[in-house]
């Protein structure tokens, strides 16, 4: 089960917005690149999209780049009811996350969004 649809980012345009503006947070495994949705200033905030990037030197096995899509969307939708909502993310995978486990992403993620301040109550 993936992310409900309002919470993907999808085109090619939103992930090309991010990278070129968005602020960047980075672990050993993963790198968070956030910026604000331009479309929540009007009075209602839509909510927090995110996009996964993984590229080919992650793995060159599709099975294995598709697990690792599988868990970090995982661990986004289990932190889903914390995230503030008007907020575009990009989660990008560096090679040593291979050896991870989902509890792994879900711990580094958390800080992630901790450090980029986009969790209630941090």
């Amino acid at each position: 089960m993936g992310l409900p649809l309002i919470h993907r980012l999808k085109h090619r345009n939103d992930f090309k917005a991010v990278y070129e503006q968005g602020k960047r947070h980075a672990t050993s495994h993963l790198v968070l690149i956030v910026l604000k949705d331009v479309s929540s200033h009007v009075m209602q905030l839509s909510p927090t999209r995110f996009g996964i990037s993984i590229g080919q030197k992650v793995s060159k096995k599709s099975v294995i780049r598709n697990r690792i899509k599988r868990q970090i969307r995982g661990a986004i939708r289990a932190l889903l009811a914390d995230i503030i909502p008007g907020w575009r993310v990009v989660v990008v995978v560096r090679p040593p996350a291979v050896e991870c486990k989902y509890e792994h992403f879900l711990q580094e993620i958390k800080t992630l969004l901790t450090r980029a301040g986009l969790i209630n109550g941090h």
